[in-house]
Formats: C-alpha cells, sequence, structure tokens
C-alpha cells in the first residue's frame, strides 16, 4: 500500500508541532494501555482486510481515488489537534487554511468575489445549493437530467420543493430541447447541471443552458462533484470543453476535493456567485463567534462541526500541486482522461464488446455483443465477476438502451441494459492501461469460450 510516504512525512512533522506546544505541563502517558490498543488495532487491521484494494491501478470500478500522501500526512497532523471548523474558537487555524484552500478552488473556476466553505461531502454541498435556490424561488420548481445524481432528487423533497426530471439525449446529456420545454411552464427555479455524471461522465451542455436563461428567468446550479477538476484539463473534447468553459457564469457550483482533489473523505465544497446569499445563513449563537470579529465558517454553513483537518490536508495538497492549467495536477487528470480515450478505442476495436459513446471524461461504459439485451446485460455481469477473479475491479452501471448504436439489439428502445464500467480516475491508469486490457480480454475469452462450445 502506498502509505511508507506518508508516515514518513508525518514522523518529520509531529515533533514541530508537539514542540509548539511546549510551555504546557506534560500530560501523563498511560504505557500500560499499548499493548491493549495494539492487540485491537490488529483486530481492526484484519477487519479491513476484507476490502477491494482501492489503492491499486487494477482497481478501476467506483470512484475511489487514494489520497495523495501529503493530504494523509498533513490530515493526520491536524488530526492530534482535532480542530473544528465550526468557529476560530475550535479551529483557529484550520479555519484560515479552509478560507485559502476554498480561495483558489473558486479562482479555478474563475471567481473572485463569492461565498463558500467546505462541506462533509457533495450530498451536503448540494442541499445547500438547492436550500439557497428555494430561499430565493420558494416553492419553484427543481430540473435535472434523468441521468443526474439521485441525491436531488431526495434532497428537494426534504426541502418540500417540486423536482422533475429532464431527459438525457442519446449521449447522455441533458436534451436541450425538452429542457426548453419544461421552462415554458414558467415554474421552474432552478436547473441542476451536471458536468460528469456518475454512471457515465457525460457532461451536460452547460453553455447551451445559459443561452436558455437569457429567455426564461431561472437560476443555474452546477454539480461538478465528479467532474469540476477538469476545469483545469485541456484534452476535451469540444462540447465538454465548452460546458467547462462557460461555468463561471454559474450561479452556484458544488466539487469534491475528495473525488479527484486527491483528499481523504469527506470533503466537499460548495460556491455561490453572489456573496450576498450569505444573509440566508444569519443566526445567532450564545457561545461560540466572540473572539474574532472575521465571519467564521459556522456563520455561512448549515453544517456545525466539520473537520478542521480535512481543510488542512486539502491547503497542504494545494499549496504543493497547484490548481493551475498545464501545472502537474492538471496533468495527472489529463492522463486519466487519456486512459479513458484508450481503452475505448480498444473496446471498440473488439467485436466482443459494444460502447454507447467516448468517454467525456474518465469513466467509460460498455457492454458484452450478444443477441439479445438480457444476453448482454448476462455476459457484462459474467465479465465483471471473472475480471474481479484476477484482481481486475470493474464496476457495474444500468444504462438506457437507447444510448446505444440503433439495431444492436431488438427493443432497445424500451430496455435498461446492464453495462461494465470503468472508473479510470487514478494517473497511473494510463501506464497500466496494457496490463488492464489484457485481463479484460483474457477473462472476456474465457467466459465466451463455453458458450460457444456448448
Amino acid at each position: 500500500m502506498p502509505d511508507d510516504l506518508a508516515l514518513t512525512l508525518l514522523s518529520a512533522a509531529l515533533p514541530q508541532l508537539e514542540a509548539s506546544f511546549h510551555d504546557l505541563p506534560p500530560l501523563p502517558s498511560d504505557s500500560a494501555a499499548i499493548e491493549p490498543m495494539a492487540a485491537v488495532l490488529r483486530q481492526v487491521a484484519e477487519r479491513m482486510a476484507d476490502n477491494y484494494p482501492y489503492f491499486h491501478p487494477l482497481y478501476a470500478g467506483q470512484m475511489l481515488k487514494p489520497p495523495h500522501p501529503l493530504a494523509r500526512a498533513a490530515y493526520a497532523l491536524a488530526l492530534y489537534l482535532n480542530p473544528n471548523n465550526h468557529a476560530f474558537d475550535g479551529g483557529r487555524a484550520s479555519s484560515h487554511m479552509e478560507i485559502e484552500a476554498v480561495r483558489e478552488i473558486a479562482r479555478m473556476f474563475g471567481w473572485e468575489e463569492y461565498l463558500g466553505h467546505l462541506t462533509s461531502g457533495g450530498t451536503f454541498a448540494n442541499l445547500e445549493a438547492l436550500w439557497i435556490a428555494g430561499q430565493l424561488a420558494p416553492g419553484k420548481r427543481i430540473l435535472a437530467s434523468d441521468q443526474a445524481h439521485y441525491t436531488h432528487s431526495r434532497i428537494s423533497s426534504v426541502l418540500r420543493l417540486p423536482f422533475s426530471t429532464v431527459p438525457a439525449d442519446h449521449q447522455g446529456r441533458m436534451d436541450i430541447a425538452a429542457l426548453e420545454s419544461a421552462l415554458k411552464n414558467g415554474d421552474v427555479g432552478t436547473v441542476v447541471v451536471t458536468l460528469g455524471a456518475t454512471a457515465t461522465g457525460a457532461v451536460d451542455p452547460l453553455h447551451e443552458v445559459l443561452t436558455l436563461r437569457e429567455t426564461y428567468p431561472f437560476r443555474i446550479h452546477v454539480d461538478a462533484a465528479y467532474g469540476g477538476y477538469f476545469s483545469l484539463v485541456q484534452n476535451l473534447d469540444g462540447p465538454a470543453a465548452r460546458a467547462f468553459g462557460a461555468i463561471a457564469r454559474a450561479d452556484s457550483i458544488v466539487i469534491d476535493p475528495h473525488k479527484h482533489g486527491l483528499q481523504p473523505y469527506g470533503c466537499g465544497c460548495i460556491l455561490f456567485r453572489d456573496p450576498l446569499v450569505g444573509r440566508f445563513y444569519k443566526h445567532d449563537s450564545p457561545y461560540t463567534y466572540f473572539t474574532s470579529t472575521d465571519l467564521h465558517l459556522g456563520e455561512i454553513s448549515l453544517e456545525c462541526s466539520r473537520a478542521g483537518a480535512s481543510a488542512v490536508a486539502l491547503w497542504a495538497t494545494q499549496r504543493l500541486l497547484p490548481l493551475i492549467k498545464a501545472g502537474e495536477f492538471a496533468n495527472r487528470l489529463a492522463s486519466s482522461r487519456e486512459a479513458a480515450l484508450q481503452l475505448h478505442q480498444k473496446i471498440s476495436a473488439d467485436n466482443r464488446f459494444v460502447s454507447p459513446f467516448p468517454p467525456e471524461l474518465d469513466i467509460l461504459v460498455w457492454t458484452g455483443r450478444a443477441d439479445t439485451v438480457d444476453a448482454s446485460s448476462r455476459l457484462a455481469q459474467r465479465i465483471f465477476a471473472a475480471a474481479a477473479s484476477e484482481n481486475l475491479h470493474l464496476a457495474l452501471a444500468q444504462l438506457p438502451g437507447r444510448f446505444f448504436p440503433a439495431g444492436t439489439w431488438p427493443d432497445q428502445q424500451q430496455s435498461t441494459i446492464t453495462c461494465l464500467r470503468s472508473v479510470l480516475m487514478k494517473p497511473e491508469h494510463l501506464l497500466w492501461l496494457e496490463t488492464i486490457w489484457s485481463k479484460l480480454t483474457q477473462v472476456t475469452g474465457e467466459v465466451l469460450s463455453p458458450l460457444f462450445t456448448s
């Protein structure tokens, strides 16, 4: 596992942190407790072995990217103090580090004026975005693509806001004609635009949604929890590049540093283009906000206690790997995108597979080619299981048959197809692509061989 470097960094920095508090009376240590704790920790290690190897390039299933070694070390270092970024009292240094780190994320999107903070993850960040949307347009409907994350429907229900989906087109993107049809009803307050759908990586055409806003009044919330960092990447295709190029004109943006930002779970981020939405967060606390005249992070967040260690880890990572185009961080993302493109080329050239469309980011979907939808779905499930037995870990996804080329199967327009899905979000995936392809083709041949000999 890639933790040796993080442990080395941590052991070097801990004495410096401890020395900062040298003037305090020493605390008693209980050396007798070490062995019982070590025994329990060994049990923890044994239990944690019951996991997939998320850190390894042969894991290409779900959206699990190992944190950077510096992020692991900085998080653990901050954890010795366990700061709480609700107020400066509980997280004095880490609160300022959060403000600085969030500023860099906002600048990545072209914003100098904004309101924003970290959250426990994308779900809560999206909740805050739709909560503000509901405050500004009470009772108005929320619209999202039918390929958007399911959290938007659930959040809308929690907030008691009406919610509807807009069909996705054959590329998995929000259908603009269908969106305009829905907007004509005049009851839409906010449109959720997804830049990086979790199933397929599809990028909704934000630039075209913005054009509709010139005719119909509505807010635009960008859910870029997965794809937001691709704003820095220069090897995107035309539609995706135009969508990311328009992100500064959105009203709110969500991004998850614990996805592509190399951070431990959980670390999300919500940004609002208009800082004046902070008025909706205003509240009183009889004991929390008196030690500083600066705005406390708890005064602009629905969450109260939040891990200051998350902010410290993010600040450290961004200091090492700045969020700039053509920088090392951006180039790592471009490698993931290139890996997905190359794997798609191989899959498209192999008549045993069929893929609905090229990847827009670094997520790729495909299935086995067979005579019927059911047969293809069963084939995908067999390949998935066989690949796992060879330590190649993929994922499965249910997709509409209309995403695939017409005539691939009879009655596919009314069908849902089980597909294989790979998330090539580790920079190392590009270096391991030939190994991944070799294992995939091997297990596919093994799965198909009994079918042809029976």
